[in-house]
Protein backbone atom coordinates (compact mmCIF):
# COMPACT_ATOMS: atom_id res chain seq x y z
CA UNK A 1 0.00 0.00 0.00
CA UNK A 2 2.84 2.39 0.70
CA UNK A 3 4.63 1.67 -2.21
CA UNK A 4 1.31 2.54 -3.81
CA UNK A 5 0.95 5.75 -2.61
CA UNK A 6 4.72 7.09 -3.24
CA UNK A 7 4.26 5.96 -7.19
CA UNK A 8 1.21 8.22 -7.33
CA UNK A 9 3.16 10.97 -5.66
CA UNK A 10 5.65 9.99 -8.10
CA UNK A 11 3.62 10.46 -10.90
CA UNK A 12 1.29 13.55 -9.76
CA UNK A 13 4.81 15.90 -9.87
CA UNK A 14 5.67 14.40 -12.85
CA UNK A 15 2.80 15.59 -14.14
CA UNK A 16 3.35 19.11 -12.24
CA UNK A 17 1.62 20.53 -9.23
CA UNK A 18 -1.47 22.11 -11.74
CA UNK A 19 -2.30 18.91 -12.78
CA UNK A 20 -2.54 17.04 -9.39
CA UNK A 21 -4.76 14.49 -10.13
CA UNK A 22 -2.93 13.43 -13.25
CA UNK A 23 -3.50 12.97 -16.92
CA UNK A 24 -7.03 13.70 -16.12
CA UNK A 25 -6.62 16.88 -14.83
CA UNK A 26 -4.80 17.83 -17.91
CA UNK A 27 -7.20 16.58 -20.33
CA UNK A 28 -9.90 18.69 -18.46
CA UNK A 29 -7.27 21.84 -18.88
CA UNK A 30 -6.83 21.35 -22.37
CA UNK A 31 -10.46 20.51 -23.26
CA UNK A 32 -12.71 22.84 -21.21
CA UNK A 33 -13.64 25.51 -22.74
CA UNK A 34 -15.84 27.16 -20.16
CA UNK A 35 -13.64 30.00 -19.25
CA UNK A 36 -14.03 31.98 -22.89
CA UNK A 37 -16.92 30.47 -24.40
CA UNK A 38 -19.38 31.51 -21.87
CA UNK A 39 -19.59 34.79 -23.50
CA UNK A 40 -21.69 33.14 -26.44
CA UNK A 41 -24.33 32.13 -23.23
CA UNK A 42 -27.48 35.01 -24.59
CA UNK A 43 -26.55 33.33 -28.18
CA UNK A 44 -26.96 29.66 -27.08
CA UNK A 45 -30.05 30.56 -24.96
CA UNK A 46 -31.64 32.02 -28.89
CA UNK A 47 -30.50 29.25 -30.32
CA UNK A 48 -31.94 27.21 -28.39
CA UNK A 49 -35.24 28.73 -27.86
CA UNK A 50 -35.55 28.60 -31.67
CA UNK A 51 -35.05 25.25 -31.90
CA UNK A 52 -37.15 24.12 -29.13
CA UNK A 53 -39.98 26.31 -31.20
CA UNK A 54 -39.49 24.61 -34.17
CA UNK A 55 -39.37 20.91 -32.90
CA UNK A 56 -43.02 21.56 -31.22
CA UNK A 57 -44.23 23.05 -34.26
CA UNK A 58 -42.71 19.98 -35.90
CA UNK A 59 -44.41 17.76 -34.16
CA UNK A 60 -40.81 16.52 -32.85
CA UNK A 61 -41.36 17.32 -29.30
CA UNK A 62 -44.69 18.29 -27.51
CA UNK A 63 -45.81 21.74 -27.26
CA UNK A 64 -45.83 21.02 -22.80
CA UNK A 65 -42.31 19.78 -23.26
CA UNK A 66 -41.45 23.42 -25.20
CA UNK A 67 -43.17 25.40 -22.73
CA UNK A 68 -40.94 23.51 -20.12
CA UNK A 69 -37.83 24.13 -22.10
CA UNK A 70 -38.42 27.73 -22.95
CA UNK A 71 -39.28 28.32 -19.94
CA UNK A 72 -36.21 27.13 -18.16
CA UNK A 73 -33.92 28.50 -20.66
CA UNK A 74 -35.57 32.46 -19.59
CA UNK A 75 -34.59 31.35 -16.29
CA UNK A 76 -31.07 30.50 -16.82
CA UNK A 77 -30.50 33.83 -18.73
CA UNK A 78 -31.77 35.80 -16.12
CA UNK A 79 -29.64 34.65 -13.79
CA UNK A 80 -26.26 34.50 -15.79
CA UNK A 81 -27.47 37.96 -16.60
CA UNK A 82 -27.93 38.38 -12.97
CA UNK A 83 -24.54 36.74 -11.80
CA UNK A 84 -26.41 33.71 -9.50
CA UNK A 85 -25.11 31.10 -12.26
CA UNK A 86 -22.14 29.08 -11.66
CA UNK A 87 -20.23 27.69 -14.07
CA UNK A 88 -18.56 24.46 -14.23
CA UNK A 89 -14.88 23.45 -15.77
CA UNK A 90 -16.56 19.93 -15.03
CA UNK A 91 -19.21 20.20 -17.91
CA UNK A 92 -16.81 21.57 -20.72
CA UNK A 93 -18.41 24.16 -22.47
CA UNK A 94 -21.25 26.80 -22.54
CA UNK A 95 -24.00 24.09 -23.98
CA UNK A 96 -23.38 21.45 -21.50
CA UNK A 97 -23.39 23.97 -18.52
CA UNK A 98 -26.75 25.53 -19.59
CA UNK A 99 -28.37 22.14 -20.50
CA UNK A 100 -26.89 21.04 -16.96
CA UNK A 101 -28.88 23.61 -15.43
CA UNK A 102 -31.86 23.14 -17.71
CA UNK A 103 -32.13 19.78 -16.42
CA UNK A 104 -31.61 20.54 -12.90
CA UNK A 105 -34.90 22.78 -13.34
CA UNK A 106 -37.42 20.90 -15.49
CA UNK A 107 -36.36 17.72 -15.34
CA UNK A 108 -36.45 14.98 -18.44
CA UNK A 109 -37.73 17.23 -20.71
CA UNK A 110 -34.82 18.80 -20.63
CA UNK A 111 -33.20 16.12 -22.36
CA UNK A 112 -35.93 16.08 -25.69
CA UNK A 113 -34.46 19.98 -26.23
CA UNK A 114 -31.02 18.00 -28.41
CA UNK A 115 -33.47 15.97 -30.42
CA UNK A 116 -32.31 17.02 -33.82
CA UNK A 117 -28.51 18.36 -33.39
CA UNK A 118 -25.33 18.60 -32.26
CA UNK A 119 -22.91 20.50 -30.66
CA UNK A 120 -20.82 21.18 -33.72
CA UNK A 121 -23.67 22.88 -35.47
CA UNK A 122 -24.72 24.13 -32.14
CA UNK A 123 -21.23 25.84 -31.69
CA UNK A 124 -21.48 27.27 -35.21
CA UNK A 125 -24.88 28.60 -34.74
CA UNK A 126 -23.78 30.24 -31.48
CA UNK A 127 -20.30 31.63 -33.01
CA UNK A 128 -21.51 33.03 -36.11
CA UNK A 129 -24.49 35.09 -34.25
CA UNK A 130 -22.34 36.70 -31.78
CA UNK A 131 -19.83 37.72 -34.72
CA UNK A 132 -23.20 39.06 -36.51
CA UNK A 133 -23.82 41.43 -33.32
CA UNK A 134 -20.37 42.39 -33.44
CA UNK A 135 -20.25 43.13 -36.92
CA UNK A 136 -22.93 45.06 -36.44
CA UNK A 137 -21.59 46.46 -33.37
CA UNK A 138 -18.34 47.88 -35.31
CA UNK A 139 -20.55 49.08 -38.16
CA UNK A 140 -21.89 51.49 -35.66
CA UNK A 141 -18.66 52.29 -34.54
CA UNK A 142 -17.03 53.25 -37.81
CA UNK A 143 -20.17 55.15 -38.77
CA UNK A 144 -19.87 57.43 -35.56
CA UNK A 145 -16.24 57.45 -36.23
CA UNK A 146 -16.75 58.38 -39.99
CA UNK A 147 -19.38 61.25 -38.65
CA UNK A 148 -16.48 62.66 -36.41
CA UNK A 149 -14.24 62.82 -39.01
CA UNK A 150 -16.82 64.76 -41.32
CA UNK A 151 -17.57 67.54 -38.49
CA UNK A 152 -13.39 68.40 -38.40
CA UNK A 153 -13.51 68.56 -41.98
CA UNK A 154 -16.38 70.78 -41.97
CA UNK A 155 -14.46 72.93 -39.77
CA UNK A 156 -11.15 72.76 -41.65
CA UNK A 157 -12.03 72.23 -45.03
CA UNK A 158 -9.85 75.85 -45.80
CA UNK A 159 -7.40 75.34 -43.07
CA UNK A 160 -3.70 75.14 -44.73
CA UNK A 161 -1.47 72.24 -43.97
CA UNK A 162 1.49 70.34 -45.75
CA UNK A 163 0.72 67.33 -47.89
CA UNK A 164 3.73 64.60 -47.44
CA UNK A 165 5.07 61.86 -49.73
CA UNK A 166 7.92 59.99 -47.99
CA UNK A 167 7.13 62.22 -44.43
CA UNK A 168 8.82 64.79 -46.93
CA UNK A 169 6.53 68.05 -47.35
CA UNK A 170 5.17 67.58 -50.98
CA UNK A 171 2.06 70.00 -51.50
CA UNK A 172 -0.14 71.75 -49.54
CA UNK A 173 -3.55 70.49 -48.92
CA UNK A 174 -6.40 71.27 -46.17
CA UNK A 175 -6.83 69.81 -43.11
CA UNK A 176 -10.10 69.25 -43.94
CA UNK A 177 -9.13 67.07 -47.37
CA UNK A 178 -6.66 65.38 -45.15
CA UNK A 179 -9.46 64.18 -42.35
CA UNK A 180 -11.00 63.08 -45.53
CA UNK A 181 -8.94 60.58 -46.80
CA UNK A 182 -10.01 58.50 -43.51
CA UNK A 183 -13.65 58.74 -44.48
CA UNK A 184 -12.91 56.89 -47.17
CA UNK A 185 -10.66 54.76 -45.48
CA UNK A 186 -12.98 53.94 -42.74
CA UNK A 187 -15.80 53.94 -45.29
CA UNK A 188 -14.00 50.73 -47.45
CA UNK A 189 -13.98 49.47 -43.79
CA UNK A 190 -17.84 49.65 -43.02
CA UNK A 191 -18.18 48.50 -46.60
CA UNK A 192 -16.19 45.20 -45.72
CA UNK A 193 -18.32 44.62 -42.61
CA UNK A 194 -21.85 44.80 -44.57
CA UNK A 195 -20.40 42.43 -47.12
CA UNK A 196 -19.27 40.21 -44.44
CA UNK A 197 -22.33 40.36 -42.76
CA UNK A 198 -23.86 39.22 -45.82
CA UNK A 199 -21.89 36.93 -46.30
CA UNK A 200 -22.58 34.77 -42.92
CA UNK A 201 -26.31 35.61 -42.59
CA UNK A 202 -27.05 31.50 -43.21
CA UNK A 203 -28.44 29.73 -40.28
CA UNK A 204 -26.11 26.51 -39.40
CA UNK A 205 -28.79 24.93 -36.73
CA UNK A 206 -29.85 21.52 -38.17
CA UNK A 207 -26.86 20.48 -39.95
CA UNK A 208 -26.13 18.45 -36.86
CA UNK A 209 -23.25 16.40 -35.94
CA UNK A 210 -22.38 16.64 -40.22
CA UNK A 211 -24.77 15.63 -42.31
CA UNK A 212 -27.91 16.37 -41.09
CA UNK A 213 -30.79 14.80 -39.33
CA UNK A 214 -33.83 12.16 -40.76
CA UNK A 215 -35.93 14.66 -38.66
CA UNK A 216 -38.47 16.19 -40.08
CA UNK A 217 -37.00 19.58 -38.75
CA UNK A 218 -38.04 23.10 -40.68
CA UNK A 219 -34.47 25.41 -40.75
CA UNK A 220 -36.04 27.49 -42.86
CA UNK A 221 -38.07 28.38 -39.71
CA UNK A 222 -35.47 28.83 -37.29
CA UNK A 223 -33.07 30.64 -39.91
CA UNK A 224 -36.13 33.43 -39.94
CA UNK A 225 -36.47 33.13 -36.04
CA UNK A 226 -32.70 33.57 -35.54
CA UNK A 227 -32.89 36.78 -38.43
CA UNK A 228 -30.83 34.97 -40.61
CA UNK A 229 -31.67 35.48 -44.58
CA UNK A 230 -31.72 31.43 -44.71
CA UNK A 231 -30.08 28.01 -43.99
CA UNK A 232 -26.77 26.84 -44.89
CA UNK A 233 -27.08 24.85 -47.75
CA UNK A 234 -24.45 21.85 -47.20
CA UNK A 235 -24.01 19.96 -43.90
CA UNK A 236 -20.69 19.19 -44.22
CA UNK A 237 -19.50 22.61 -45.04
CA UNK A 238 -21.75 24.33 -42.21
CA UNK A 239 -20.04 22.61 -39.10
CA UNK A 240 -16.48 23.23 -40.79
CA UNK A 241 -16.79 26.84 -41.70
CA UNK A 242 -14.94 29.45 -39.83
CA UNK A 243 -14.10 31.59 -42.66
CA UNK A 244 -16.97 33.83 -40.99
CA UNK A 245 -14.99 34.68 -37.99
CA UNK A 246 -11.58 34.42 -40.09
CA UNK A 247 -13.05 37.49 -42.44
CA UNK A 248 -14.02 38.97 -39.41
CA UNK A 249 -10.18 38.81 -38.04
CA UNK A 250 -9.43 40.94 -41.99
CA UNK A 251 -11.84 43.34 -41.37
CA UNK A 252 -10.48 43.58 -37.97
CA UNK A 253 -6.80 43.90 -39.21
CA UNK A 254 -7.48 46.44 -41.94
CA UNK A 255 -9.69 48.62 -39.95
CA UNK A 256 -6.44 48.12 -37.43
CA UNK A 257 -4.13 49.09 -39.87
CA UNK A 258 -6.11 52.56 -40.90
CA UNK A 259 -6.39 53.10 -37.05
CA UNK A 260 -2.55 52.61 -36.51
CA UNK A 261 -1.83 54.88 -39.09
CA UNK A 262 -4.04 57.92 -38.01
CA UNK A 263 -2.60 57.12 -34.54
CA UNK A 264 1.06 57.28 -35.91
CA UNK A 265 0.12 60.67 -37.69
CA UNK A 266 -1.20 61.87 -34.23
CA UNK A 267 1.59 60.61 -32.58
CA UNK A 268 3.59 62.52 -35.21
CA UNK A 269 1.74 66.22 -34.84
CA UNK A 270 1.59 66.38 -31.39
CA UNK A 271 5.30 66.91 -30.75
CA UNK A 272 6.46 69.89 -30.41
CA UNK A 273 8.70 69.85 -33.50
CA UNK A 274 5.45 69.51 -35.33
CA UNK A 275 2.73 71.08 -33.42
CA UNK A 276 -0.13 70.41 -35.78
CA UNK A 277 -2.64 69.09 -32.75
CA UNK A 278 -2.81 69.09 -28.84
CA UNK A 279 -4.53 66.14 -27.68
CA UNK A 280 -6.10 66.48 -24.26
CA UNK A 281 -5.76 65.27 -20.48
CA UNK A 282 -8.35 62.71 -21.48
CA UNK A 283 -6.23 60.95 -23.70
CA UNK A 284 -2.56 62.01 -22.66
CA UNK A 285 -0.66 61.19 -19.73
CA UNK A 286 2.22 62.60 -18.27
CA UNK A 287 5.79 61.46 -17.45
CA UNK A 288 7.06 59.57 -14.36
CA UNK A 289 9.69 61.76 -14.20
CA UNK A 290 9.67 64.33 -16.79
CA UNK A 291 7.22 66.48 -15.80
CA UNK A 292 7.27 69.21 -19.08
CA UNK A 293 6.06 65.72 -21.16
CA UNK A 294 2.40 65.51 -22.07
CA UNK A 295 2.71 61.94 -23.91
CA UNK A 296 0.26 60.60 -26.31
CA UNK A 297 -0.38 57.19 -25.01
CA UNK A 298 -3.72 56.51 -26.29
CA UNK A 299 -2.56 56.56 -29.71
CA UNK A 300 0.23 54.77 -29.12
CA UNK A 301 -1.70 51.62 -27.56
CA UNK A 302 -4.27 52.15 -30.35
CA UNK A 303 -1.11 51.19 -32.72
CA UNK A 304 0.15 48.81 -30.49
CA UNK A 305 -2.89 47.18 -30.47
CA UNK A 306 -3.13 46.42 -34.27
CA UNK A 307 -0.03 44.00 -33.41
CA UNK A 308 -2.78 41.72 -31.52
CA UNK A 309 -5.43 41.61 -33.77
CA UNK A 310 -2.62 40.58 -36.84
CA UNK A 311 -1.64 38.13 -34.61
CA UNK A 312 -5.62 36.78 -33.83
CA UNK A 313 -5.65 36.81 -37.55
CA UNK A 314 -2.82 34.52 -38.60
CA UNK A 315 -3.44 32.12 -35.57
CA UNK A 316 -6.78 31.44 -37.26
CA UNK A 317 -5.85 30.97 -40.36
CA UNK A 318 -2.98 28.70 -38.81
CA UNK A 319 -5.51 26.95 -37.20
CA UNK A 320 -8.02 26.14 -40.21
CA UNK A 321 -5.42 25.79 -42.74
CA UNK A 322 -5.05 21.78 -42.40
CA UNK A 323 -7.87 20.69 -40.95
CA UNK A 324 -9.62 18.17 -42.86
CA UNK A 325 -13.80 18.17 -43.38
CA UNK A 326 -15.52 18.32 -41.07
CA UNK A 327 -15.42 19.24 -37.59
CA UNK A 328 -12.26 18.87 -35.59
CA UNK A 329 -11.65 19.58 -32.22
CA UNK A 330 -8.78 22.70 -32.82
CA UNK A 331 -11.71 24.55 -34.09
CA UNK A 332 -12.46 25.15 -30.63
CA UNK A 333 -9.18 27.65 -30.39
CA UNK A 334 -11.24 29.90 -32.69
CA UNK A 335 -12.85 31.97 -30.08
CA UNK A 336 -10.42 33.48 -27.76
CA UNK A 337 -8.66 35.19 -31.19
CA UNK A 338 -12.05 36.49 -32.10
CA UNK A 339 -13.20 37.70 -28.56
CA UNK A 340 -9.72 39.23 -28.19
CA UNK A 341 -9.32 40.61 -31.38
CA UNK A 342 -13.15 42.51 -31.39
CA UNK A 343 -12.72 44.02 -27.87
CA UNK A 344 -8.92 45.26 -28.98
CA UNK A 345 -10.87 47.02 -31.85
CA UNK A 346 -14.13 48.44 -29.94
CA UNK A 347 -11.58 49.76 -27.48
CA UNK A 348 -9.28 51.33 -30.32
CA UNK A 349 -12.19 52.88 -32.77
CA UNK A 350 -13.84 54.00 -29.39
CA UNK A 351 -10.27 55.98 -28.52
CA UNK A 352 -10.05 57.21 -31.61
CA UNK A 353 -13.35 58.89 -32.26
CA UNK A 354 -12.82 60.09 -28.98
CA UNK A 355 -9.30 61.62 -29.94
CA UNK A 356 -10.64 63.29 -32.96
CA UNK A 357 -13.13 65.08 -31.34
CA UNK A 358 -11.27 65.96 -29.07
CA UNK A 359 -8.07 67.33 -30.18
CA UNK A 360 -7.28 70.73 -30.67
CA UNK A 361 -5.77 71.48 -34.01
CA UNK A 362 -3.23 74.16 -35.10
CA UNK A 363 -3.91 75.53 -37.79
CA UNK A 364 -1.57 78.33 -37.80
CA UNK A 365 1.16 76.11 -36.98
CA UNK A 366 0.34 74.03 -39.94
CA UNK A 367 -0.55 77.16 -42.14
CA UNK A 368 3.10 77.67 -41.48
CA UNK A 369 4.45 74.66 -41.58
CA UNK A 370 2.71 74.18 -45.68
CA UNK A 371 4.97 77.03 -46.78
CA UNK A 372 8.11 74.45 -46.12
CA UNK A 373 9.89 72.77 -48.07
CA UNK A 374 9.12 74.52 -51.61
CA UNK A 375 5.72 72.92 -51.63
CA UNK A 376 4.34 75.05 -54.33
CA UNK A 377 7.07 74.39 -56.54
CA UNK A 378 4.80 71.77 -58.44
CA UNK A 379 2.40 74.84 -59.30
CA UNK A 380 5.54 76.79 -60.67
CA UNK A 381 5.70 74.26 -63.25
CA UNK A 382 2.44 73.65 -63.80
CA UNK A 383 2.23 77.97 -64.17
CA UNK A 384 4.91 77.19 -66.73
CA UNK A 385 3.16 74.57 -68.77
CA UNK A 386 -0.28 76.30 -68.88
CA UNK A 387 1.21 80.32 -69.56
CA UNK A 388 3.98 79.51 -71.06
CA UNK A 389 3.58 76.77 -73.18
CA UNK A 390 6.17 74.36 -71.84
CA UNK A 391 6.40 70.43 -72.18
CA UNK A 392 6.03 69.63 -68.51
CA UNK A 393 9.78 67.43 -68.24
CA UNK A 394 10.61 71.48 -69.41
CA UNK A 395 8.90 73.24 -67.30
CA UNK A 396 9.79 70.20 -64.11
CA UNK A 397 13.85 71.67 -64.92
CA UNK A 398 13.06 75.26 -64.66
CA UNK A 399 10.79 74.73 -61.85
CA UNK A 400 14.48 72.63 -60.18
CA UNK A 401 16.83 75.77 -60.83
CA UNK A 402 14.58 78.07 -59.43
CA UNK A 403 13.95 75.83 -55.84
CA UNK A 404 18.25 75.48 -56.54
CA UNK A 405 18.09 79.41 -56.34
CA UNK A 406 15.59 80.19 -53.15
CA UNK A 407 17.49 77.27 -51.25
CA UNK A 408 21.02 79.09 -51.98
CA UNK A 409 18.99 82.58 -50.56
CA UNK A 410 17.54 80.94 -47.96
CA UNK A 411 13.87 81.97 -49.34
CA UNK A 412 10.69 80.81 -50.35
CA UNK A 413 9.83 80.49 -53.89
CA UNK A 414 7.30 83.31 -53.93
CA UNK A 415 10.30 85.84 -52.12
CA UNK A 416 12.54 85.27 -55.42
CA UNK A 417 12.46 88.83 -57.20
CA UNK A 418 10.96 88.48 -60.59
CA UNK A 419 14.45 89.31 -62.38
CA UNK A 420 16.23 85.93 -60.72
CA UNK A 421 13.19 83.83 -62.25
CA UNK A 422 13.70 85.56 -65.56
CA UNK A 423 16.91 84.66 -65.91
CA UNK A 424 16.12 81.45 -65.39
CA UNK A 425 13.46 81.63 -67.73
CA UNK A 426 12.33 84.84 -70.01
CA UNK A 427 8.49 83.88 -70.39
CA UNK A 428 8.25 84.11 -66.41
CA UNK A 429 5.98 87.13 -65.88
CA UNK A 430 5.20 88.69 -62.25
CA UNK A 431 1.55 86.47 -62.73
CA UNK A 432 3.84 83.69 -61.28
CA UNK A 433 3.05 84.93 -57.68
CA UNK A 434 -0.59 84.35 -58.15
CA UNK A 435 -0.22 80.84 -57.62
CA UNK A 436 3.12 80.58 -55.31
CA UNK A 437 1.39 80.79 -52.26
CA UNK A 438 -0.06 78.08 -50.50
CA UNK A 439 -3.64 79.27 -50.44
CA UNK A 440 -3.70 79.85 -54.01
CA UNK A 441 -2.29 76.44 -54.48
CA UNK A 442 -4.66 75.01 -52.34
CA UNK A 443 -7.25 76.67 -54.52
CA UNK A 444 -6.18 76.00 -57.69
CA UNK A 445 -6.54 72.35 -56.96
CA UNK A 446 -10.21 71.89 -58.08
CA UNK A 447 -10.16 68.55 -59.93
CA UNK A 448 -13.26 65.42 -58.72
CA UNK A 449 -11.77 64.63 -55.38
CA UNK A 450 -8.86 67.43 -54.97
CA UNK A 451 -7.92 69.19 -51.97
CA UNK A 452 -9.62 72.87 -53.04
CA UNK A 453 -12.19 73.79 -50.20
CA UNK A 454 -14.97 73.70 -52.80
CA UNK A 455 -14.13 70.51 -53.24
CA UNK A 456 -13.54 69.15 -49.80
CA UNK A 457 -16.72 70.39 -49.31
CA UNK A 458 -18.30 68.35 -52.11
CA UNK A 459 -17.18 65.36 -50.40
CA UNK A 460 -18.45 66.41 -46.99
CA UNK A 461 -21.80 66.76 -48.43
CA UNK A 462 -21.80 63.21 -50.50
CA UNK A 463 -20.23 61.62 -47.48
CA UNK A 464 -23.42 63.22 -45.38
CA UNK A 465 -25.67 61.95 -47.09
CA UNK A 466 -24.04 58.33 -47.43
CA UNK A 467 -23.52 58.48 -43.81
Amino acid sequence: MAESNTDTKSSNQMWGGRFASGPDAIMEEINASIGFDKKLFAQDIRGSIAHATMLAHQGIISAEDKDKIVHGLNTILSEIESGNFEFSRRLEDIHMNIEARLATLIGPAAGRLHTARSRNDQVALDFRLWVKEELEKTEKMLTGLIAAFLDRAEEHAESVMPGFTHLQTAQPVTFGHHCMAYVEMFGRDRSRVRHAIEHLDESPIGAAALAGTGYPIDRHMTAKALGFREPTRNSIDTVSDRDFAIEFLAIAAITGMHLSRLAEEIVIWSTPQFGFVRLSDAFSTGSSIMPQKKNPDAAELVRAKTGRINGSLIALLTIMKGLPLAYSKDMQEDKEQVFDAAESLELAIAAMTGMVRDMTVNSARMKAAAGSGFSTATDLADWLVREAGLPFRDAHHVTGRAVALAESKGCDLAELPLADLQAIHSAITDKVYDVLTVEASVASRKSFGGTAPSEVRKQIAFWRARN
